[in-house]
């Protein structure tokens, strides 16, 4: 994927490359332009993530249903980017560009972390980001940092087979983004990180089915935000069954990824398509100095998630007027944060049970990097007692989003309309814009 942006100054290249690890697969997208109003003021992260690529971080099984993308060496390579130092925002980045207060002090409610898959270095890795990043230790000694397995016992072995070490490093990557960005949202938040069992079948609706045997386990542990990057194929076992009401938890607030393959028209990824989630989309997010007070401004990413989730009634708190884009059904997503790789999240990672080798710093993003964000929000927040799905947000004042009027989702004279374009509002790509502060959430 070619990284320059229309509009966008010219940035110096040369990434220092140490041991990168090489992901299969990837599916390059059309790039969002920035606005006009961005123009040429706008640049990357990094001048590291100039012409560079991106490609889904899982393969194989798991590539349908693991969300995250890395960006890579070069357009069209499987070869992911690995930096000497972070490339992608960091914790104040995302502080400046959603006006967040300072958060030296603040809530230790729980933010839980669903992933599948084993990952005994977690601890270690992600208190390598926040020391980087000045955020306070979160270690299993001091009770921030807690890790289990789905029923909540003791977390999910290593894999001991090739084909489960490989499933272990390719999911991996998503967790570290998790943690990472939650501890971003809330830096003083606990940390809870549940590992799913891996299904290496071809079962869609079981390893589905795992994941809401593990957010019942989330919320019996007190969880008051809970995180899945994961996205399933909707069907009415998902929908309507048991899988659905273990995604029903009042005050504790669900957010899921919108998915990353642009606008979806119906039916659209599991669980974020459930009443009882919020579906986070996606925005590009961009310095911008002197051309907004932030020094950041933001369009819709083209890959975030939208459509509608034709057999389900709107979300919880969602107004008629927008579900009426889904002929009276749930629309999608609800809330934004940036999600566009190229504009992604700096995540540390170096657990390689597969291919032994040598990580560190990577440039990650997806609705894999917006949802865990937003479930650090609810939970910095604090004011989660009431919250049932995403009817909270849409009780908010206009005031607390900012509204992103740029971008879409689909091509070009597809017709489509605010479910795949943003402008003043609710609109598919972006919901009702991403965080102005924790207005939203308190």
């Amino acid at each position: 994927m070619n990284l320059r942006k229309a509009g966008m100054a010219t940035l110096a290249a040369g990434a220092v490359a140490v041991g990168p690890l090489v992901l299969p697969g990837g599916v390059a997208q059309a790039q969002t332009t920035p606005s006009p109003r961005i123009g040429s003021v706008a640049t990357l992260p990094s001048p590291q993530l100039a012409n560079r690529g991106t490609t889904r971080v899982c393969a194989g099984i798991a590539r349908d249903r693991c969300m995250a993308e890395v960006v890579t060496t070069a357009p069209g390579s499987s070869k992911a980017l690995v930096t000497g130092s972070p490339a992608g925002y960091g914790p104040a980045d995302f502080a400046a560009a959603y006006h967040l207060p300072a958060a030296t002090v603040g809530s230790t409610n729980t933010i839980a972390i669903l992933d599948e898959g084993a990952f005994p270095t977690l601890e270690t890795d992600l208190n390598t980001y926040r020391a980087q990043y000045g955020l306070p230790a979160c270690t299993a000694a001091d009770g921030c940092f807690k890790q289990v397995g789905e029923h909540g016992g003791a977390p999910l072995a290593p894999g001991k087979t090739a084909n489960e070490k490989d499933f272990d490093e390719q999911v991996g990557l998503e967790t570290a983004l998790d943690v990472d960005m939650a501890s971003a949202a809330c830096p003083t938040c606990h940390i809870l990180e549940i590992t799913v069992n891996r299904d290496l079948t071809t079962s869609e609706d079981k390893a589905a089915e795992d994941f809401g045997v593990a957010m019942n386990t989330a919320a019996s542990l007190g969880a008051s935000a809970a995180s899945v990057s994961y996205q399933f194929d909707p069907d009415a076992t998902l929908d309507l069954g048991q899988a659905a009401r273990d995604f029903y938890h009042p005050g504790m607030a669900i957010t899921a990824s919108s998915g990353d393959g642009g606008f979806e028209g119906t039916p659209s990824g599991w669980p974020q398509n459930l009443p009882t989630v919020t579906s986070v989309g996606g925005t590009a997010l961009y310095r911008t100095p002197g051309a907004d007070p932030s020094g950041y401004s933001e369009v819709a990413w083209d890959g975030s998630g939208s459509g509608c989730a034709a057999e389900l009634p709107p979300a919880l708190g969602q107004p008629t007027a927008i579900s009426a884009d889904c002929a009276g059904h749930r629309g999608g997503s609800d809330i934004s944060a940036d999600a566009d790789p190229t504009t992604g999240a700096a995540v540390y990672d170096d657990y390689t049970p597969f291919s032994g080798s040598q990580l560190g710093w990577l440039a990650v993003g997806g609705t894999s990097e917006s949802s865990p964000y937003v479930a650090g929000l609810y939970a910095r927040g604090g004011h989660v007692a009431e919250v049932e799905g995403p009817d909270s947000l849409y009780a908010a004042p206009s005031s607390a989003f900012n509204d992103i009027t740029a971008g879409q989702n689909a091509a070009p004279n597809s017709g489509c309309t605010v479910l795949c374009i943003s402008g003043p509002g609710w609109d598919g790509p972006t919901g009702l814009g991403t965080p102005n502060g924790l207005a939203a959430f308190q």
